[in-house]
């Protein structure tokens, strides 16, 4: 079939969908009314995570002593109310491992009733920073102390679990727990230990059953696997082990007046608050990427966090007036909800129904279940919270520090002390970023006195900057270069200042960028500006300035083009290298660490780091003719590409995969220009993975391309927008971004860079077309034919 752009008269190729009017209908019966149905999609999700929160939620409440009922309580009105009236469709809540340290903490210290009215106080404080749309405010904390909390929460809950696990009592903080672990090991039992032992096996191989049966056995979650399998064997080889009681709901408690300190019960809800506003919001956004990522379905609309805010605020308030533990959304059960095929609401709901018809009608059947299972159970999953994957890239983002002093600080003082503790030390970290200036001066060979400036320059580094500017001698020329982004008005005025008393001794003061180029005067009376040239040698095409194409010289004659290389080299050498050697030394020593791969074209005209605004060490980049990614298995499939993906993925690591396709592709052209009699050349070979796109654009099954409300100009655009969809759609198929994408730790993105107008688009989800919104404010979208 032809590829040919589609014209706006064209006739669609989805059937038409009319709105009916407003109003009555037509048969004169009043409104029609519209039944509610549970897709079937959601119907099955829900079963899945039903199988999946019972355990969890029996687990969490043994880890924090409270009545097993409550864990029940929370999951039913987390999943109902949060489910209804939160802003994130997907995210499932329920009892949470976030709030497993500080519910046993305030049940230790208030008793259990007083817990339920704190959690009941903080919902309401929820609703009320809902209301204030504080959300986003919230995520502003760093991401090293957010991490760290979970990280220090995790290994709290894991340190209590392991005592249960051994046939004993945990302690009643973090530190007590490893105190007391090797007097645990001294009287450990046999059948607790076995029994957490099998249930840690079956919750790790579950998941990679090979084959046919594992494919159907993986339709069960493997947390409700290992409880099932763990209480089968517990039955069978040791009937007299300790197994959960479900009391009576005659003798269910509900909350009580709080009472204690006033300081004490205001920092509890403060803490609940915090911990559990943190997790869901996370959680939230998580789920969100997850579900957007997911491929061959609708999307649901994005997160409302503020709302889902108000709705976690409801469901802790109305769980605590029942009697239930602090509820939050939690990303394990939404990650559950989004694999599992879930599209809306329905699938959260009708899991918190068949939760609380459980807890009324499965009460024998879950007392069969061992206390060593759930506690193995949890413990699992505060292993889990220690995630590597955010330790990496706090390190990367030189933040380990922080995530190390909040993670100490909670396992030794509580979540609430630890999270000051990491705040605390990231203002410190801050300022001696700030603080930390070096400043060398040494004489140039032309006789010229270079001082650099390392660093930000604040009022902290006025002193040093002062003392190697009274070094310089009278009547010489200065070139003061700065290597940061800001500079305070104390060090602008000592800047000036010096300036204007050497330049009346008869010498001559130049400030340059590191690039080379000068600040704006300071006589033009700001500290910033535009760049005045140091000297005629280095006024053009600098390789750390914009970039310019090379088009202020004069083109080289056909002799001194043999010559160009060696020149770029020594320019790099003499100009770039300086400023870029301590950079390339740390990535030297520390290996490569990416956080994106990106595929684009070999085009001349793409500069990657241009566009992208990267450095060293930040890309790992895939060029080649037409930024094609061959499917797995395709008839003369490249490996070389296929080799790139798999290393950046499983060994690197990405968090991330760009595909970039540009306009006036020179690949796309020969697609479209291509014969079928031609004959097969290399480049004709590697083409044909191009040949999806082709089909895909000629085909009225998917949609059109549009850039800011309008058509392509022409095929050729058409095709190259097309084809960034397409090579992603290839790029999903790949074994190793499959996994990466079920596991959560990979987004792809797709992009379209414009050359003629200098314009970079991002391709987002969208429920009806996929649309590229373009950085600069323009849009590009793929809407219905």
């Amino acid at each position: 079939m032809p590829a040919c752009l589609p014209s706006r008269t064209q006739p669609s190729a989805r059937t038409p969908r009319f709105r009916r009017p407003a109003g009555p209908s037509p048969s004169g019966g009043g409104p029609r009314r519209r039944r509610f149905t549970v897709p079937g999609a959601d119907l099955s999700a829900s079963i899945t995570v039903f199988l999946l929160a019972v355990p969890m939620s029996l687990g969490l409440a043994v880890a924090i002593d409270a009545p097993l009922e409550a864990g029940l309580i929370a999951a039913g009105i987390g999943g109902i109310v949060a489910g209804l009236l939160g802003g994130s469709p997907l995210l499932v809540s329920g009892p949470s491992a976030g709030l497993t340290v500080v519910s046993a903490e305030l049940i230790q210290t208030y008793g259990w009733r007083t817990t339920c009215a704190i959690t009941v106080c903080a919902g309401l404080l929820q609703v009320a920073l809902g209301s204030l749309k504080t959300a986003r405010s919230a995520l502003a904390v760093s991401p090293a102390i957010v991490h760290g909390t979970l990280a220090g929460i995790g290994a709290a809950i894991a340190l209590a679990q392991l005592h249960i696990v051994l046939g004993g009592s945990p302690q009643s903080s973090a530190v007590d727990n490893a105190l007391a672990l090797p007097g645990q090991l001294a009287r450990v039992g046999p059948a607790a230990p076995l029994v957490g032992a099998l249930t840690i096996a079956v919750l790790l191989l579950w998941p990679r059953i090979p084959g046919r049966t594992g494919r159907a056995l993986r339709r069960v979650p493997a947390a409700l696997a290992c409880v099932v399998v763990a209480t089968g064997a517990a039955a069978l080889a040791a009937p007299r082990i300790a197994r959960v009681v479900l009391p009576s709901w005659d003798a269910h408690v509900l909350p009580e007046l709080p009472h204690g300190p006033l300081l004490g019960l205001a920092t509890a809800v403060l803490t609940v608050t915090l911990v559990a506003s943190l997790e869901s919001l996370l959680s939230a956004v998580a789920v969100d990427r997850l579900a957007a990522e997911r491929p061959g379905s609708a999307h649901p609309p994005r997160a409302d966090l503020d709302r889902e805010l108000r709705g976690q605020g409801i469901a802790n308030a109305l769980s605590g007036l029942l009697g239930g533990m602090p509820v939050s959304g939690g990303a394990v059960r939404g990650s559950a909800n989004v694999r599992a095929g879930a599209t809306g609401r329905a699938s959260t709901v009708l899991h918190g129904v068949w939760v609380l018809l459980a807890a009324g009608l499965l009460v024998s059947e879950l007392e069969w279940i061992p206390l060593a299972a759930l506690a193995a159970l949890v413990m699992m999953v505060g292993i889990q919270m220690v995630n590597f994957a955010h330790i990496r890239n706090v390190h990367k983002n030189r933040e380990f520090l922080v995530y190390v002093a909040t993670v100490a600080g909670v396992l030794v003082f509580g979540v609430l002390q630890g999270v000051v503790i990491g705040i605390a030390v990231a203002v410190v970290v801050a300022l001696h970023r700030l603080a930390r200036t070096r400043i060398t001066a040494q004489e140039e060979a032309d006789g010229r006195y270079l001082l650099c400036v390392r660093g930000q320059l604040t009022f902290l580094a006025v002193p040093r900057l002062t003392r190697a500017l009274a070094q310089m001698p009278q009547g010489a020329e200065v070139v003061v270069e700065l290597d940061g982004s800001f500079m305070d008005h104390a060090a602008f005025e000592a800047l000036q200042g010096w300036q204007d008393a050497h330049t009346a001794r008869g010498g001559l003061m130049r400030i340059t960028g590191r690039a080379g180029a000068g600040v704006a005067a300071a006589k033009r009376g700001a500290p910033g500006g535009a760049a005045e040239p140091v000297s005629a040698a280095h006024t053009c095409c600098r390789p750390w300035t914009p970039w310019r194409n090379h088009h202020c010289q004069e083109q080289p004659s056909q002799r001194a083009l043999g010559h160009q290389l060696a020149s770029g080299l020594s320019s790099f050498q003499r100009n770039t290298a300086p400023l870029v050697r301590d950079e390339l030394a740390r990535l030297a020593r520390e290996g490569q660490r990416p956080h994106q791969l990106f595929i684009t074209c070999a085009d001349s005209r793409l500069v990657t780091s241009m566009i992208t605004a990267s450095g060293p060490g930040d890309l790992f980049t895939v060029r080649n003719v037409g930024n094609l990614v061959p499917p797995p298995g395709a008839e003369g499939a490249d490996d070389s590409v296929a080799a790139a993906i798999e290393y950046a993925v499983d060994v690197l690591q990405v968090e991330s995969i760009t595909v970039c396709g540009h306009s006036g592709c020179g690949a796309m052209q020969a697609l479209l220009n291509s014969s079928p009699g031609a004959p097969m050349t290399p480049l004709r070979r590697w083409l044909r993975h191009g040949m999806p796109s082709l089909e895909r654009m000629a085909s009225r099954r998917h949609s059109w391309a549009r850039i800011a409300g309008r058509l392509p100009a022409d095929a050729v655009e058409q095709l190259c927008l097309t084809n960034v969809v397409q090579q992603l759609e290839h790029l999903r198929r790949h074994e190793s971004v499959a996994r990466a994408l079920a596991e959560g730790t990979l987004a792809l993105h797709g992009m379209y860079f414009h050359v003629g107008e200098a314009q970079a688009y991002l391709l987002v989800p969208d429920d009806a077309a996929e649309v590229f919104e373009g950085v600069g404010g323009t849009a590009m979208e793929e809407s219905p034919a």
